[in-house]
């Protein structure tokens, strides 16, 4: 395989793989948003606690379907740690989130339904962003035997593509 067709391969996957987190991220946002109001009209938590709690269960929700979904294909051998990096950056994500909304609630009074909605939107858009990276470079890690064998298949057919060389004597 050339360079260019590995790269296209490469290309290839990390679309389907995006493609796979935005559809569990899609999922999980759905939730997250519908706890959010659930607990913030049905309560009477202040915006940034019905977030959190919002945040959480859908952290929840979004293991299972990262897990057996998006990178069902990853290394599965260290679950304990996998949980853990993914507990850890989740959290990160939750203030990402949250200090959005904490921002602009509490320090520029933006606290109406629809501003609380947006600025949570605005939070989890960023913490997302962050979320992938870390996700993909952390936690669901690629098995390195896949990267070997496909620089190794890259490699036979490059060599049985060239012109067979005569003998150096």
């Amino acid at each position: 395989m050339t360079e260019r067709g590995a790269l296209r391969v490469r290309l290839h996957s990390l679309r389907r793989e995006i493609a796979k987190f935005g559809a569990v991220g899609a999922v999980g946002t759905l939730v997250n948003f519908g706890v959010f109001n659930l607990v913030r009209h049905m309560t009477d938590l202040h915006v940034v606690r019905a977030s959190v709690i919002a945040t959480a269960i859908a952290i929840a929700f979004n293991y299972v379907g990262f897990r057996y979904f998006t990178y069902r294909d990853r290394d599965k051998s260290g679950r304990t740690k996998e949980l853990t990096l993914f507990l850890l950056f989740s959290v990160v994500g939750l203030v990402i989130e949250n200090g959005v909304l904490y921002a602009a609630t509490y320090w520029f009074g933006w606290d109406g339904k629809l501003q609380a909605n947006f600025f949570k939107f605005l939070g989890m858009g960023i913490a997302t962003l962050f979320r992938f990276w870390s996700y993909r470079s952390w936690v669901f890690k690629t098995l390195p035997a896949r990267e070997t064998v496909a620089h190794a298949e890259s490699f036979l057919e490059e060599t049985a593509t060239e012109s067979p060389r005569p003998p150096v004597r």
